[in-house]
């Protein structure tokens, strides 16, 4: 993992707000090449669209374990905003859309979350990447599976932003 990837502070954003000081929120960020030009969308798709291999196994052992829960797989969330007319990167609905924020998210029985993706420019500091998860838990099932995943959501995150700085350093 890079260790140059670091939790921080919410920065001001959409799944700050959506959280409201309740239930859960973190931020990672993990800090960009100067010569990286990428886009925010595209920035976005590099964290969240291409996962390695040990990620995709767990998202369908997660998938599997939950059904007889009745938690909706990734696929349906995927296929529910393809049906619904709504962008996705991954499996991940596009609920809002700005030039310096990407929101996605889905609502489900167990829980609501929230992902904002943003890129933070601070003076003569480098760019770096934020991602900021936002949950709401609504029952036992919702508190259960969130310490359950918590873990496995650090690795994740951590994972992908790494995965997104490195490739802008090779690309840059």
């Amino acid at each position: 993992m890079n260790a140059e990837v670091r939790r921080i502070a919410p920065p001001e954003c959409f799944a700050a707000r959506w959280a409201g000081g309740g239930d859960f929120i973190d931020t990672y960020a993990a800090p960009l090449a100067s010569a990286d030009t990428r886009g925010l969308e595209e920035l976005a798709r590099q964290v969240l669209a291409m996962p390695p291999f040990w990620v995709r196994a767990l998202l369908w052992t997660r998938d599997v374990s939950m059904a007889p829960f009745g938690v909706k797989s990734s696929t349906a969330v995927s296929e529910g905003a393809r049906t619904a007319g709504v962008a996705r990167i991954g499996f991940f609905p596009v609920q809002q859309r700005t030039a310096e924020e990407l929101v996605l998210g889905a609502d489900d029985i167990h829980l609501d979350f929230r992902v904002s993706i943003q890129l933070l420019v601070s003076g003569a500091g480098p760019r770096r990447l934020a991602a900021t998860t936002a949950v709401r838990r609504h029952n036992l099932l919702g508190r259960a599976y969130l310490a359950v995943i918590y873990p496995f959501h650090v690795l994740i995150v951590r994972e992908g932003l790494t995965r997104c700085a490195r490739a802008g350093r090779t690309t840059s």
